[in-house]
């Protein structure tokens, strides 16, 4: 080894940051896999992690790819560590790590809309670059199997999109598309925390415009592209992809029917897309500006002048942007001639040295503006969020909501925002930049931190008056909403609420790494601990970046009890995601420093995960021996919600040991508990519960009533886990019952669901399930491939019952097959391991397997 290894610090893409690894690699002497395998398991052996948690050659092999979506920070610092034992340069690849993997969440928040921004009222000229597209656009008698694609390409302010959303609309008109999608990829965003969009992130987007439920959206970029485009598949679609950063960006987002016609708008050249035409698009042409001009102020006298709206756009450099900045500051200047007007811009030109069009146009449009709209916008230029409301801006000037609303609708009007939805602003670029900078030019620093510090304690108080809503049973689990003076929209009803959290998201989550890193510690632990519910109703990703934030903001607060409770958020959503070494560690953590605080209620939750977690790795006594720990601690403190929920837990282990009858009452005990403190998601667990029970014992009617009753609370909530863990059970109802293509057809439901979440863990349940439903069908082959991927997923992570299901699953199919051989080794495997587990399965399969009869060999 010579010189420094590779610098972590200047990755700004997952793509870089495994370049990085790569030349470790090659820096530590390009040592084999199967050695730096070895040397993290004995590091983790040696560091006290169980069996289960041990990485695999193949998971390992894996961090080296290039194209992920995300990495497995925890085994990937171990390979660090294995290759470069330096703390130091470990630490670097830690803060590394989490930049470009917050940049990536930040990237997979994005909007998306089935439907085109409104089109400008004074859109003038760009006569022969319309024409020009609208002849390249397919008519209804397109024939072939490639989509026409059109490239706009230009400088920032040249007026792209306007162009664009200009000819959306006239082939609208025109030739009557039957499915318009629009979506601003942020390619050029001067906001570090505003990355380009995800393309994947959008394809999820699209998806469920579509009408694809979000638990059948795949979960690779790649399957999300072809489900894309085979829901497009017949349908002429007008698709406007705004503000592109690259033709990889593009190129998944693109329709592939003939007929359809794909707008591609990007500051650069995009040569790597096919069958594209190209525009170029540059300033207006001389006429052209004067033409935008006139046409904007037609009631505004010329003066002595004759010339004086070509000196106007000469000195707007004819840039579109610069043009209707100017028009607006000129029809809210009664009196004066456009003569007056050149000469005061020539004066502006020569006083400050503004040369750029765009600079000039923008500084001449704000002085002009009335000091409250002035003020409006230098405030909304401090949002963290690519696009806002007004109540946000309400809070962040502490105006009232109509107020806010009719300044940001005059500020669309003076071309200084823009309406990205109905009741939503966005700035351009260019604007935004000028905003900002005028706001710390002109706000002094204690003003601009008072009004964002408005701004999070809004978030905080309408985040707590939603989640009041949906979920009234925790609000006791809730820091308190801070006191504001400013309105909340009005959140009092569940498909009010819900649907404000889901648009809100993107911006909540921006918001939370905003105040972590920038001063307001506090807003983030007190945010992601209000978060929590909602996002464990199938937010994984994004509570992992949320309690991320919040334990680091808690240790700069140096705030134990807030710690903890972060702690054991971020646990929770790392076992949501089957990552249980983590899981177990943080857990431990939040246990010691609650204890330190005396914090009763903190410890039962604690110790009711940990129950989780061991469930989830199949030691079923040391579960059961937390959740009866757990549920002594809630009854100490009576948190009737925290009993209840220790209830549930031991009636699924019961469940699951067969013990049915202790099951049920369990179940029964905790369901009036949820719904006597209003815990409805707690209520679907224990319908859930109920429901399994009921169909081992054979009840069918009953099971298929409670589960669908859990089902039902789960998709009211939003609650995408919980959705999915009932379409699964479902399956294995409808496969007791005799119906195997039923069963099946829940399973896939379950398992969109599942991989869309990346819980692996619920996958290998999902898939022996569906493995079972072959099989009951007679399609042993597409048995053994399920049950094979289930038993990947159970080995990888730890998961013994399910490892023990896909070798009973495996061992049933190759039977049919006729391969007694090998089905006579996973039944021996399955009831062996079932054994280990105190199942009664264990007996029942070595039954099965002394019933094969034959030679042992036969079948091989």
């Amino acid at each position: 080894m010579t010189g420094e290894p590779a610098d972590p610090g200047r990755a700004r893409t997952l793509d870089d940051l495994i370049g990085v690894l790569r030349s470790l690699k090659a820096w530590a002497g390009d040592p084999s896999y199967d050695t730096i395998t070895t040397r993290v398991n004995a590091a983790w052996v040696s560091a006290g992690r169980p069996a289960g948690d041990l990485t695999r050659k193949s998971t390992l092999v894996d961090c080296f790819k290039l194209g992920r979506r995300r990495l497995n920070t925890d085994l990937v610092l171990a390979v660090v560590q294995a290759l470069h034992p330096d703390e130091g340069y470990v630490a670097r690849w830690r803060q590394a790590l989490r930049v470009v993997l917050g940049e990536s969440e930040a990237a997979a928040q994005v909007r998306v809309q089935d439907f085109l921004p409104p089109p400008s009222p004074r859109f003038t000229g760009r006569d022969a670059e319309l024409e020009r597209l609208r002849r390249a656009a397919p008519d209804k008698r397109a024939a072939g199997d490639t989509v026409v694609i059109s490239a706009v390409e230009g400088m920032a302010g040249v007026g792209k999109t306007q162009l664009a959303v200009h000819l959306g609309h006239q082939l609208c008109r025109e030739r009557a598309y039957e499915q318009v999608l629009f979506v601003n990829l942020r390619g050029f965003h001067p906001d570090p925390a505003q990355p380009p969009a995800d393309p994947s992130a959008v394809l999820d987007g699209f998806l469920r415009l579509l009408g694809v439920p979000g638990q059948q959206i795949p979960h690779e970029l790649a399957d999300r592209s072809a489900l894309y485009r085979d829901r497009l598949a017949g349908t002429r679609a007008l698709v406007v992809l705004d503000d592109a950063a690259t033709a990889e960006q593009v190129r998944p987002l693109l329709p592939a029917t003939s007929g359809s016609l794909a707008v591609v708008t990007s500051r650069r050249s995009l040569p790597g897309l096919r069958s594209a035409t190209r525009l170029n698009l540059d300033v207006f042409r001389p006429y052209e500006a004067v033409s935008f001009l006139t046409d904007a102020v037609p009631d505004v006298p010329i003066g002595p002048d004759a010339d004086a709206a070509a000196r106007i756009a000469r000195r707007c450099g004819h840039l579109p942007l610069a043009l209707g900045l100017v028009a607006a500051h000129i029809r809210g200047t009664p009196g004066w001639t456009l003569t007056d007007h050149a000469e005061r811009l020539d004066e502006r030109h020569r006083d400050q040295r503004l040369d750029d069009g765009v600079e000039l146009a923008l500084d001449l449009s704000y002085r002009h503006l009335p000091a409250e709209q002035r003020r409006l916008l230098r405030l909304a230029a401090l949002h963290p969020g690519h696009d806002l409301d007004p109540y946000g801006v309400s809070a962040l000037t502490g105006v009232d909501e109509s107020a806010a609303r009719a300044g940001l609708d005059q500020l669309c009007a003076d071309h200084l925002l823009q309406q990205s939805a109905p009741g939503r602003y966005t700035f351009h670029d260019l604007v935004r930049a000028y905003a900002t900078v005028r706001a710390v030019e002109e706000e002094r620093p204690a003003d601009r931190r008072a009004a964002l510090t408005r701004l999070f304690d809004y978030y905080l108080a309408a985040v707590g008056a939603a989640l009041d809503t949906v979920h009234p049973g925790d609000a006791h689990r809730r820091p308190p909403a801070p006191t504001i003076g400013t309105p909340l929209p009005a959140l009092g009803e569940e498909d009010v609420a819900v649907p404000w959290l889901d648009t809100e998201r993107p911006t909540l989550v921006t918001i939370a790494a905003h105040t972590a890193t920038h001063g307001w510690p506090g807003h983030t632990v007190r945010l992601a601990r209000a978060l929590f519910r909602y996002l464990d109703g199938g937010y994984y990703h994004d509570g992992l970046t949320l309690h991320g934030h919040a334990v680091q903001a808690a240790r700069r607060l140096a705030d134990g009890p807030a710690e903890a409770h972060a702690l054991a958020n971020l646990a929770i959503a790392c076992m949501r995601l089957g990552r249980y070494g983590p899981a177990s560690e943080h857990s431990e953590q939040a246990l010691e420093l609650f204890r330190r605080a005396g914090d009763t209620e903190g410890q039962a939750r604690v110790v009711g995960n940990l129950g989780i977690i061991a469930k989830r790795a199949g030691d079923y006594p040391a579960a059961a021996e937390q959740h009866r720990r757990g549920l002594a601690l809630y009854r100490l403190v009576g948190d009737r919600v925290g009993e209840a929920s220790q209830l549930g837990s031991l009636g699924l282990l019961a469940q699951r040991s067969g013990r049915y009858e202790e099951a049920v009452g369990h179940y029964a005990r905790a369901l009036p508990l949820c719904r006597e403190v209003g815990d409805r998601i707690g209520e679907a667990h224990m319908l859930h519960g109920l429901g399994v029970v009921e169909a081992k014992a054979g009840a069918y009617g009953p099971s298929d009533e409670h589960l669908r009753q859990a089902l039902a609370l789960h998709r009211q909530l939003g609650n995408r886990g919980g959705e999915g863990g009932v379409l699964d059970e479902l399956g294995s109802l409808y496969l007791r019952m005799g119906e195997p293509e039923r069963a099946a057809e829940h399973y896939r439901r379950a398992l969109g669901i599942f991989r869309e979440l990346g819980d692996s863990d619920s996958e290998a349940w999902v898939r022996n399930g569906l493995g079972e439903a072959a099989g009951a069908t007679g399609h042993s082959a597409e048995a053994v491939t399920q049950h094979a991927a289930a038993h990947a997923i159970a080995v990888e992570i730890g998961m013994p019952d399910q490892h023990a299901r896909a070798h009973a699953g495996l061992g049933r199919a190759h039977r049919a097959l006729g391969d007694l051989s090998a089905a006579r080794t996973h039944y021996d495997r399955a009831a062996a391991l079932y054994g280990g587990l105190g199942w009664p399965e264990a007996s029942e399969l070595r039954a099965e397997a002394g019933g094969l009869g034959g030679d042992p060999g036969a079948g091989a």
